[in-house]
């Protein structure tokens, strides 16, 4: 499991990045993130020696589908929901 959260968490960074973009919104951006990253690292801490299996698969569709993501408004949108989509991958609950 750590492997496919460690590719989720670094997909979290490249949507961050690209939200940082809209300057209005950098201090929601980075609480948001601040909030995601520590529950997702959580996550990685609980369950990374399980192994991933299909939890795994899902991560990395969802990833794939967020390295698709070029506008930094839509990254914003993304920020709470990619997290989500993780945590429901890997059997955990947000």
């Amino acid at each position: 499991m750590s492997d496919a959260l460690a590719g989720a968490l670094d997909a979290y960074e490249r949507l961050v990045a690209l939200g940082e973009d809209i300057e209005d919104e950098w201090s929601y951006v980075n609480d948001l993130a601040d909030a995601w990253r520590e529950r997702l690292e959580a996550l990685g801490a609980a369950r990374g020696a399980e192994p991933a299996a299909a939890a795994g698969l899902a991560i990395d569709r969802a990833v794939d589908e967020i390295d698709r993501i070029t506008d930094p408004h839509r990254a914003i949108d993304w920020l709470s929901t990619f997290p989500q989509v993780v945590l429901i991958a890997a059997a955990d609950p947000p």
